[in-house]
């Protein structure tokens, strides 16, 4: 090791001077220092640092998904590091508590210094939803412009190159769409998983039909709850009018990705799906706790300000009301959960195939 990074002080290596020199009190610059308004540079930028390592980790799962090959040990690593930002997302979640310690007049004290800052100006939050997927056509409008007008030259074109590349949620639908096992050999997923839900709509209704304990008014209820031929089921299950839906921006991811999240599902317990059943489940995990704060923060704005406009121009908490509902990018995963079915009428595997998915040792002869 060269002698020039034997030996460094925790200070040094940490750039505390940098850090803790960073709190410019703007309402003390005017001679009318507001105690609290501390307490609001301290806890956003500490969002930003959070930030800074939510988007290190998530590039880090990224590039691992950008290769054509991506093997058992890179899923392994991918869904650590998506454990790691859950949470740090809790925590994102949490430090509104201590931002609500600030009652709505110690937060008056100083608002006035802040215009036009706003969080909406938060260059890094926005690196993230982008990365993630939420690209702008899935956005809600702020002030009729493209959310990218409220940065500079540098940081603008930095956005829009992240709009133009691929997000987690196309480096997942390409990795799904790799999956091998949608036909294997003598097994077509696909027909045996019709059938099977074929069967067991068939069975349930026949059960609801000839049910003693149940009036005809609760039997028609039962069976409309079941579905038939225009159910989620049936349309789903069709190429065809997935792609209409995908045409009609009410889907976005593939056909075939979606058949292969919906195997992954299903067959979660064999062995080697069990990583990427954690990987996609990771991911929704992290959306909703993005939704999460959404939310929770549109709850803190409300309280703090009431309908009051934000800072940076929004309608406040009305706009941050309608990103928590509206802004959604895993949302065709969390669809799956309507077409799973009970583990006791899952198509049975060929042994060759649950083979395949497992982890088979042969012992050495002596």
């Amino acid at each position: 090791m060269s002698s020039k990074y034997t030996s460094i002080h925790y200070h040094n290596y940490l750039e505390l001077e940098k850090i803790l020199s960073a709190q410019k009190l703007r309402s003390a610059m005017d001679g009318k220092s507001a105690h609290d308004e501390m307490l609001f540079i301290i806890i956003h930028q500490v969002y930003e640092l959070w930030f800074k390592e939510i988007i290190h980790d998530l590039d880090s799962v990224m590039d691992m998904f950008r290769k054509k090959d991506v093997d058992e040990k890179s899923i392994r690593i991918a869904v650590a590091r998506l454990e790691r930002i859950i949470e740090i997302q809790k925590i994102l979640i949490q430090q509104i508590r201590v931002l609500e310690t600030m009652t709505s007049l110690d937060f008056l004290d100083f608002r006035n210094y802040l215009f036009p800052a706003s969080g909406f100006q938060s260059h890094q939050f926005r690196k993230v939803e982008l990365m993630l997927g939420l690209k702008e056509d899935k956005r809600i409008t702020y002030n009729q412009e493209s959310y990218t007008e409220a940065f500079e030259k540098q940081k603008k074109s930095e956005l829009q190159e992240l709009e133009s590349s691929n997000s987690m949620l196309d480096l997942l639908e390409a990795w799904l769409e790799r999956t091998p096992f949608l036909e294997f050999k003598n097994f077509n997923f696909l027909e045996e998983y019709r059938g099977a839900v074929n069967n067991m709509l068939e069975e349930e209704s026949r059960a609801i039909s000839s049910s003693d304990m149940l009036t005809d008014e609760e039997k028609k209820m039962r069976l409309q709850m079941l579905g038939d031929t225009d159910s989620y089921f049936a349309t789903v299950l069709d190429e065809q009018k997935h792609n209409q839906l995908i045409a009609k921006g009410e889907l976005s991811v593939s056909y075939k990705a979606t058949m292969a999240a919906l195997l992954i599902n299903l067959y979660r317990d064999e062995p080697i799906l069990q990583m990427p059943y954690l990987l996609i489940s990771r991911l929704l995990e992290v959306e909703d706790l993005l939704t999460g704060w959404r939310f929770r923060h549109a709850q803190m704005v409300m309280r703090m300000l009431g309908r009051k406009t934000g800072t940076g121009g929004s309608s406040g908490h009305k706009y941050l009301k309608e990103t928590a509902d509206k802004h959604k990018i895993f949302i065709d995963f969390h669809n799956i959960s309507t077409l799973l079915i009970p583990r006791s009428k899952l198509p049975k595997l060929p042994p060759e195939l649950k083979k395949e998915l497992g982890f088979y040792f042969t012992e050495k002869k002596q």
